[in-house]
Parts: C-alpha cells; sequence; structure tokens
C-alpha cells in the first residue's frame, strides 16, 4: 500500500498537499454525483422548458458574476478558511435540500435556487483550491501536483460520479444528495489538516475592491505569457463552445446516435482523459511544454475538421477519445504554466480571470453555434471551429514557446 501511495503521491510532494489531493477527490466525486443528479431533479418537478434551461443556466452564470470577488477574498484572506467556510456552506444547503426532499416539500423554484446556491459556493472553494499548489509544492512539482488534481476530476467527477448519481437518483430522490453531503462534509474534514505557509496579505481598505480587481487587471494585461495564454483560453473555449453547444443534436443528425450513443461519446472522451493521465508524466519529460501546448492546439483543430467530414460513430468515438487525452494534458499544463508565472499574492485573481474567459467563451461560442447550426445545419458550428482555431494557432504559434517557459513569477504592482 505505501508504495502504491508513493507511486501516485509522491513524499516529496508533502503530507498538506496528498491532504488537499484527498479533499479534492472527495468533494469531485460529490461533484460528479451531483451533475446527474440535479438536472434529474429539475425534471422530475416540472416540465417547464424555461424552469428546466434555467438548470443549466445555474451552471454556467455563478462564475462569471461572482468569480472576480472570488478571486479578491483568496488573494486578500485565508484560503484554507475560505475552502473550509465555502465547503461548510455547500454542506448546508445540500442538508435543507435533503430535508425538503425527504418531507415532500420542494418544489422545481427550490430546486434552482440551492442549485444556484451550491455553485456560488463551487465558485469560491474551486477558485481558492487553485492557489493552493504553488503554495504547497516545489515549481517542478507543480506539472506532478496539478496531474493528479485533474485525474481525479476525470476519474470521479465525469466518468464514475455521473453513473452513481443516476443510479441513487433512481433509488430515491434523496439519495445523491444525501451522498453529495457526506462527500463534501469529508472534504472539509481533510482539507482542514492543511497546513498553509504563513504569507503577507495586503492591508483590506473598505471599498478597494475595484482597485483589488483591476490590479489584476493591470498585472495580466503587461504579462506578455499569461495575457497570450489566457486569450488562448478564451478564443478556443468559443471556438469549442460553438460546436459542442449542438453536439447531442450532431450526435442524432451527423452520426445516427441515440441518447445512450450521445452519452457513450462522453465516456469514451473521458477514457481517453485516463490516458492523458497516465502518459503525461513520460510525455512531458520528453517533450517542452511549448511544444506539448502547440500538439495540443493542433489536435484541438483537427478535431473540429474531423468531427466537421464524418458520419462514422467508430471515427467520431476515436476522435472523441484522442480529445479527451488532449483536454487533460492541455488542461494540466495551461495551469501549471500560470502557476508558475504569476506571483503568490495574484494567484486569486489572474485565476478568476482565467474562470471569466473560459465561461465567457463557453456562453459566447453556444450562442455562435445555435445560430450557425440553425440557418447552416448541424455540422456548421464545427466548421467554424476548425477555421478559426487554425487562424489563431498561425498566429499564435511562435508565441506558445515563450508562454510555456515564460515560468519565472514577476513581481506584483507595488
Amino acid at each position: 500500500m505505501r508504495k502504491v501511495l508513493e507511486s501516485v503521491v509522491p513524499a516529496r510532494l508533502g503530507s498538506s498537499y496528498r491532504w488537499l489531493l484527498a479533499s479534492s477527490w472527495s468533494s469531485n466525486l460529490g461533484d460528479g454525483v451531483a451533475l446527474a443528479a440535479g438536472p434529474l431533479l429539475v425534471t422530475s418537478l416540472t416540465g417547464d422548458p424555461f424552469l428546466i434551461s434555467l438548470a443549466a443556466l445555474l451552471r454556467w452564470a455563478p462564475p462569471l458574476v461572482f468569480g472576480l470577488y472570488a478571486g479578491v477574498l483568496s488573494d486578500r484572506h485565508d484560503r484554507r478558511r475560505i475552502m473550509i467556510t465555502a465547503n461548510v456552506a455547500r454542506v448546508a444547503v445540500l442538508a435543507g435540500l435533503v430535508a425538503a426532499l425527504l418531507a415532500g416539500t420542494l418544489s422545481a423554484t427550490g430546486a434552482l435556487v440551492a442549485l444556484g446556491l451550491l455553485t456560488v459556493c463551487e465558485v469560491f472553494a474551486d477558485n481558492t483550491a487553485g492557489t493552493l499548489p504553488p503554495m504547497l509544492v516545489r515549481r517542478d512539482d507543480l506539472a506532478l501536483a496539478n496531474a493528479r488534481l485533474q485525474t481525479g476530476f476525470i476519474t470521479l467527477n465525469q466518468l464514475i460520479g455521473p453513473p452513481i448519481g443516476a443510479a441513487l437518483f433512481a433509488a430515491g430522490t434523496a439519495w445523491p444528495f444525501a451522498a453529495e453531503v457526506v462527500l463534501v462534509a469529508a472534504g472539509v474534514v481533510l482539507v482542514s489538516r492543511v497546513r498553509l505557509p504563513l504569507r503577507e496579505r495586503p492591508d483590506v481598505e473598505r471599498g478597494s475592491l475595484r482597485r483589488d480587481v483591476a490590479e489584476g487587471w493591470r498585472w495580466t494585461v503587461n504579462h506578455a505569457a499569461v495575457r497570450t495564454l489566457v486569450l488562448t483560453i478564451l478564443i478556443f473555449n468559443v471556438t469549442f463552445g460553438a460546436a459542442w453547444s449542438v453536439l447531442v443534436l450532431y450526435a442524432q443528425e451527423q452520426l445516427g446516435l441515440g441518447a445512450i450513443g450521445f452519452g457513450l461519446l462522453t465516456t469514451v472522451s473521458a477514457v481517453g482523459g485516463l490516458l492523458g493521465t497516465a502518459l503525461y508524466g513520460a510525455i512531458t519529460k520528453r517533450v517542452s511544454l511549448g511544444n506539448v501546448m502547440r500538439v495540443g492546439l493542433i489536435i484541438e483543430t483537427l478535431t473540429h475538421l474531423g468531427l466537421a467530414v464524418t458520419t462514422s460513430p467508430v471515427l467520431a468515438s476515436a476522435i472523441f477519445f484522442v480529445f479527451g487525452a488532449h483536454a487533460f494534458v492541455w488542461g494540466t499544463t495551461s495551469v501549471t504554466v500560470r502557476q508558475r508565472a504569476v506571483p503568490e499574492q495574484l494567484q486569486g485573481r489572474v485565476n478568476s480571470l482565467n474562470t471569466i474567459c473560459v465561461f465567457g467563451g463557453l456562453v459566447v461560442g453556444s450562442v455562435i453555434g445555435g445560430v450557425l447550426a440553425t440557418h447552416y445545419g448541424v455540422t456548421a458550428p464545427f466548421w467554424f471551429a476548425f477555421a478559426g482555431s487554425a487562424a489563431f494557432v498561425v498566429l499564435l504559434w511562435r508565441e506558445l514557446t515563450r508562454i510555456a517557459h515564460e515560468g519565472e513569477p514577476v513581481p506584483a504592482p507595488a
């Protein structure tokens, strides 16, 4: 057992990182359970398409609304305490949701309010969690540390959690949320064992939120590598969001798949992510981060092209498998590059700007995808994604090496 633990989480990463990882895995399993159970709960309470669509809206709106404040908060205050507080709030909301379900008093509106509050709590917990690895592990170990965190996200949040959530929901509507209470509470206990190094925090002035946000914005804009990285994430989430917004229609009309087949595409992609997990260490030992990022963006660009032209479910599944491996490798690499470059006291704010670009790009892309599919057919968003990604790769090609090796922190503004 000790050898297995050492191979998965080497002792050099430290005991505090191990507690953080365990907390992350526990919470990710709970989030994965809710990923399936949340929409099922809303549809069991109402058939109103508008209310059902609000459940999806509440997954991406809170990061856009609260992301900047979450970033400022994590740079101002004790980060471990923020994570504990946010997750305790999640436990309280979930407990209320379970109580209402058991009492038979939960309405569709009440379910939507609860799901929205849970997502708001996740914004603060997740943004702060992203600032902790640079505080706990050495710079050279950040890639490994982030890879292990991403492994938990893929396996527990994407692969294992949703089917468990669906199965528990079938057994009883309260069961998945009761399970999430236990898993999130366990995450709170585990993260409470983390010991962060002492750090100097700025004096908090009343009404200084705008100033702190502006400081993070200025640093990002003035740092060429991080600026380009954030812009890349924004652009590629626009193209990704355009294509993936019509994925269920694409699976039906282009590939001839039903609901089960559509679900299998997501599963295949997650399995590809596991391959990326297994190979990540070997890849980064032999390939520079700059070239890893170059290859990743080429894979994403060709993914859109391949899906635009194929009508074969088998070929599409192979494309999704490769894309899943790329998504893991790219995500881990981009997080590592950003953490290496950003000063510790600005990690929260820069992380929040990155998150806003992710969700903002997805929202814009989904609107574009819907319009293109309506007027030009279900493959039009994939052609748009291919053309946009290809153009940006050409423009960005020389910058990628600079991004990946801009690893020394730049002093924060005085």
